[in-house]
This record gives C-alpha cells, structure tokens and sequence, in this order.
C-alpha cells in the first residue's frame, strides 16, 4: 500500500477553506488594521519601533523594539489613548501597554574589523606548517589567507 499525498491547493483556496488557517488570516488581517490606526497616530519616526502585539478586553498591547521609543510612549499615552479612542475600532480601549522586546534578528557585526598584516600572515602560515593535526593545521591556513596588504 503506497502513500498518495493530497493533491496541493492554491493558497487562496486553502484560506477560504482551511479553518485554522481562516483564524489565523483574519487575525493577521485585524492586527494589521490595527496596526494602520496606530501609525496613523504615532509620530513618523516611532513608526518602525512600535508594532501591535494584541488588542482585547480593553488593553491595547504594543511591542516596543527600543526602549528609547518605549519611554516616549509612555510620557504620550494619555495624548495617544485619547487619539485611538476616537477610531470605532479602539472604542472601548481603557489602556495601553508597553513592552520592550529588542528585534531578534542581530545585523551583521558592525564597527571595527581587524585587519591582518602580511607579516602576521606570515607568521600564522609559518605556524600552520608545524601542526600535525589537519584539522588546526587547515584552520590556520585559512586565518593567513585572510592577510590584506597595506595600501
């Protein structure tokens, strides 16, 4: 008895069909919504740092990706729960949280990179030579063919 997998769906249709994925859309949808209010509301340049996490029971939940932002926000949430009150989205919004999560994705290292000198190649090749084990021995070779000559 071979395995027959299901034939495979467009997208579209798996999202009228799908339940769960149906749920999960729409939320997504709704956060978005959400999310357009809010910038609407938010000075241009907080934008990129403040998302909406969750809205319900009345609270209105934001993650805050520098805490910077997040301490401005703070000192505006009064002005700002005054301003989202006013969409029929946000009617019944008795408060709003703030929580600083820093972007999980780290940028490349940044700032200062060594520089190796020819003669410190030289010297890590020459090491490279005397090492019995491949293994340290093919890593040192490497390190010295990283060398940059000084303009």
């Amino acid at each position: 008895m071979a395995f027959r997998p299901l034939p495979a769906k467009a997208p579209a249709v798996l999202l009228r069909e799908a339940k769960p994925l149906k749920a999960i859309f729409g939320h997504a949808r709704r956060l978005g919504h959400l999310q357009r209010l809010l910038d609407s509301q938010l000075q241009p340049a907080a934008r990129e740092y403040c998302r909406v996490a969750s809205w319900r029971e009345g609270s209105l939940l934001l993650i805050v990706t520098d805490g910077h932002w997040a301490t401005r926000l703070r000192y505006q949430q009064k002005r700002l729960l005054r301003q989202l009150q006013a969409f029929e989205e946000f009617a019944n919004l008795t408060r709003i949280l703030f929580k600083v999560q820093p972007p999980t994705v780290q940028g490349g290292a940044k700032g200062h990179t060594l520089d190796l000198s020819t003669d410190a190649a030289a010297t890590i090749q020459a090491t490279a030579e005397g090492i019995s084990d491949p293994n340290l021995r093919a890593a040192l070779e490497r390190l010295a063919a990283h060398a940059r000559p000084k303009d």
